[in-house]
Order: C-alpha cells, then structure tokens, then sequence
C-alpha cells in the first residue's frame, strides 16, 4: 500500500514509520504543524508539535529513507481544535482536546489530504490494535496490548470509516521499552525523547489561565445546592464537574467535609458545589455517536469516560435515532455509581478489548 506516515518528532511515530517500510508499504513522512507561532511559544515545550520535533522528525525520516514533508495544517487546528476548545468550556462543558485533534486533524483534515494524493492509509504511532473480529469479519479498533499508554478510547471517534484507512504498527507491543529499544536497535535517534504530555497549544500548561486571556473575566457566584452563596470566581470556564482545589470558598460546610464542584451553570454564571455523594450517578446519556457497530437495547458494555480512566459495566437502556435513521444518543445504567461525568467528556463503550462506539456526554441522571 501507499502510506502516509504522520510523524510527529517522538519515538512512537517514529518506529512505527520504520515498520510500516519493513512491512513492504511504500510510505512518505508528513509532520503537521499545528502551532500558528512555533518558533515563539513551541520551543522548550513537552507537546507534540515543537520546532524541535519538526526536526526530529526530519532526521528519522531521512534515517529510515523515507521522503519527508512538513504540511501547515495551523488554521484547521486552530479553527476545528483550539476554538472548539474555547466554545467547549465557555458553555460550561468539559472537552478533550487530544479526542477533537485524533477526530478533525489526525483522521479528518489528514486523511483527507492523504486519499486526494493517493494514498491508501495513514501510519501513526498511536498504541490502538486492528483486527478483524468486529461482525461478519469486519475491521475493528481494539486497546492496544500495551495498557498503560493504551489510545483506542482517542482514536474511537475516528468511526468504521477512518479505520478503514488507518495503520498503526505498535499495538501489540507490551510496553513503552520495547518501543525505545527498537529505536535504539535501528538508530533512529529518538529513543530516549521524553514522552509529551502538555496541550500542545497551552504549553506552560495553565489552562486556566489560557482560558481567561482569550475569553476575558466574567464573574460570578459559587453557590450551594440551595442558592446560598459561598464566594466569587471570575470565569464558570475555570471549573468542571468533579473539583476540589481552587473554589476558594470564605467558610466551611456545615459537616466540615470538602465541597465538589457539582454543576457548571455559564448562562447565570454560577458554580454549584456540594457533597462528595452527589457527584455520584451511574446513568450516562451522550449524543454524537460514532458507532462501529449496532448498539442495541440490553447490550452489556464496559463505559469509559476519561482516557486513562476505568472502563465500568453496564447495559445500554436507550438508543434513540435522528430522521437518517443514524443513532442519534445513547444511554447506559452503570453497574455502579461513578463520579465526575462532565458533560463534554467523551465516552467510549467497550466489549472486551475491542471499540463498539464513541459519544459525546450531555448528561447524567
């Protein structure tokens, strides 16, 4: 096959490109340059899209013997990741940035670019496996052999079709050392590169503070449950379901336990808090579904609903459709309670190892 190896400057993408060439495809190296000022904000950062990883990049391709091209792709990021970003949080919700990128840039704007030159697929270096075990034999996304860095619950937004067309050459490795080793073993240079970490477009990592320069104070009230009110905040974007630390609040509960935030209410820029227990529930309702196959009423799943979270049982007690017919939402009783369901959060349901959808989280009951 013709292959585009998307080449982001680390280790992973890097071995990978050099096993999608051993595995006889004939592949040409791309790194996406998302940031709009990369030489001033990039350096020095632990993202995924530094001056410095352009350059890495550059060198494992040329070590590998593979052409290499840098493609500009900083208005689509910044225009479908980072504004979505914003507009996410401005309405109270809580959005995955790494989800939005895998979904618009990585396996959208990407992919598309790589059918109109030709190519049949593109290789990244994410931990996910395919196989063919979803029904009737079909292509399906699996977590990857390696737990720990697992990425399928990132990728599950890019649907039947995107991994119809997709590569990725390290999901049966075990661990991240293996990887590193052979890197080593082909001299690819990258080897003991640190692992990125950051949102790439929030490099000194205070989203917080990134959030109130580009959409300004906005005050308001933290409150409790019955409309008390319990001190002040200068943006509802500063906060999400489930937090603790920095509510700032004058006084204590009345039982002197911590208080959570519970509700994030932009439209009368309030910020409810309350009790640990009533951040609880094990009803998940999301919309925006991508389903790699039929979701059916009564199905037993496993609901994830961070990236690195814990996938829990429970059973799909709704499905509803849009005019299409296309499944338009989805609901699911947990088994039991979890706490912190955001509404923004992606949720991915699960059958074992392998991605049966992914969703949108709109609320819970």
């Amino acid at each position: 096959m013709k292959v585009l190896a998307a080449m982001s400057g680390g280790v992973d993408s890097a071995v990978a490109a050099a096993l999608a060439v051993e595995q006889g495809h004939d592949v040409v190296g791309v790194h996406m340059a998302l940031s709009k000022n990369r030489e001033q904000t990039r350096n020095g950062s632990r993202g995924c899209c530094t001056v410095e990883d352009a350059s890495d990049a550059r060198r494992a391709a040329d070590h590998i013997g593979i052409p290499y091209y840098v493609w500009d792709l900083s208005n689509d990021f910044h225009d479908l990741v980072v504004e979505d970003f914003l507009s996410e949080y401005s309405r109270g919700r809580t959005p995955n940035p790494c989800v939005r990128c895998n979904e618009r840039i990585k396996f959208a704007a990407l992919m598309d670019r790589a059918r109109l030159l030709g190519f049949d697929a593109v290789c990244t270096g994410h931990y996910a496996s395919i196989r063919n075990e979803g029904p009737k034999g079909a292509r399906s996304l699996h977590r990857s052999a390696n737990m720990l860095k697992d990425q399928s619950y990132v990728l599950a937004v890019m649907g039947p079709e995107g991994l119809a067309r997709s590569v990725f050459p390290l999901g049966d490795f075990a661990d991240k050392a293996q990887v590193r080793a052979e890197a080593d073993r082909r001299g690819l240079g990258v080897g003991h590169k640190p692992d990125s970490y950051d949102i790439c477009f929030i490099p000194d990592g205070d989203t917080r503070g990134f959030l109130e320069r580009e959409l300004g104070e906005q005050p308001g009230e933290i409150v409790d449950t019955d409309g008390r009110v319990l001190g002040e905040h200068s943006g509802t974007y500063g906060f999400t379901v489930g937090q603790r630390k920095g509510l700032n609040l004058g006084r204590p509960a009345a039982d002197g336990k911590p208080r959570y935030v519970l509700d994030v209410k932009p439209e009368t820029r309030q910020v409810v808090v309350g009790a640990a227990e009533l951040l609880s529930t094990r009803t998940l309702i999301a919309s925006d579904v991508v389903p790699f196959e039929d979701l059916d009423k009564g199905r037993e799943v496993e609901a994830q609903i961070r990236a690195h979270g814990e996938a829990i049982g429970g059973v799909i007690t709704g499905v509803e459709a849009d005019r299409a017919g296309e499944i338009a939402s989805v609901r699911v009783e947990l088994a039991r309670p979890i706490r912190g369901v955001a509404p923004g959060q992606t949720l991915v349901l699960y059958a074992g190892d392998r991605v049966l959808a992914s969703a949108t989280l709109d609320a819970r009951a």
